[in-house]
């Protein structure tokens, strides 16, 4: 997300750069410059002077507040997750909260739970979907798919995603519909570092995929009937909105952040976690044809609305408020 608001903002004639450590890894396509540090982290005479020094993480508040105070810009955090719950470092993370009032959220679930929590009411810029994702029109008599993403559970990371429900829920829809096909999806890299994903993609009731990129990825996607997520703690739950712009019908959890694109019977189905309801929504959508072409349709349209472009837009208008 950053890469794309930062490319967007240069394409918009701004001047943006990123500041990082020199072993820091650029995986997407960058077009602003990019500054390196001198030593290992990152301190305040890294910075540039500009009109806006923007954190995205509770580890970097600290010292772009610093460099706000320096004199080098006005500072705004940008939470792309609300760390508290989601990380272990519970008390440095809930504390960088109070560094700044300048808030960027990504949805409107997290902007109430920080502003419950601290006080504070961000700006939402949402997420987008890229370009790349779009109905290929390839689900034509063939046989039924569901799918969904697994990633690296080792380190932590991965616990909101509900895994180990989403294989029981997925083993139970084989033994219950056994002609269907189900497809786990997981980037080749974290199938090569996790011994549990790659047992259970050696699971024979499942079909292993590992997307080398987005466009390899929005194919698998578009072989995809019905779309199931698991998770239960999203800031702004990205899959299930590209797997809807792909035009698959989808099966999800409430995860908070999934609210302001999941309207439950009209777009998708949706339960909570607490209902155990996964299973037979999926069912739902497989036995009911209509409705799950009308989801197919109606989740098409609302990701259609989700651009990076409005991203941008949206980004650029808080970042301007915020310098008022």
């Amino acid at each position: 997300m950053l890469v794309e608001l930062a490319n967007g903002l240069a394409n918009k004639g701004h001047d943006v750069s990123f500041v990082m450590p020199p072993g820091g890894v650029i995986e997407y396509p960058n077009k602003v410059t990019v500054i390196r540090t001198k030593g290992t982290g990152i301190k305040s005479d890294d910075f540039p002077v500009s009109d806006v020094i923007v954190s995205n993480f509770y580890t970097l508040t600290n010292v772009c507040q610093q460099a706000s105070q320096e004199g080098k810009g006005i500072h705004v955090r940008i939470s792309l997750c609300y760390e508290p719950v989601f990380l272990d470092d519970h008390e440095a993370s809930f504390k960088s909260y109070h560094i700044s009032k300048n808030l960027i959220v990504l949805s409107n679930w997290q902007k109430q739970l920080i502003n419950l929590n601290h006080g504070i009411e961000g700006k939402i810029v949402p997420v987008g979907v890229s370009d790349v994702f779009r109905n290929m029109n390839i689900r034509n008599n063939k046989k039924l798919e569901v799918s969904g993403i697994l990633r690296i559970p080792e380190g932590g990371y991965s616990w909101h995603r509900e895994q180990e429900y989403l294989i029981s829920v997925f083993t139970r829809l084989k033994q219950t519909y056994p002609d269907l096909k189900i497809n786990l999806i997981t980037p080749p890299s974290e199938l090569n570092s996790s011994r549990w994903l790659r047992q259970m993609h050696a699971n024979q009731l499942f079909q292993s995929l590992t997307p080398q990129n987005d466009q390899q990825l929005n194919l698998f996607l578009n072989q995809a009937d019905i779309f199931v997520s698991s998770s239960t703690y999203d800031t702004a739950s990205l899959p299930g909105l590209e797997a809807m712009k792909c035009g698959a019908a989808l099966a999800t959890v409430y995860s908070g952040g999934n609210m302001d694109y999941c309207r439950s019977g009209e777009n998708c189905l949706l339960s909570y976690r607490h209902e155990n309801n996964l299973f037979r929504d999926v069912s739902t959508l497989i036995q009911q044809p209509n409705l799950r072409n009308k989801f197919m349709v109606e989740g098409q349209k609302e990701a259609a609305k989700w651009t990076w472009q409005r991203s941008v837009n949206l980004f650029e208008q808080a970042l301007i408020a915020f310098k008022k």
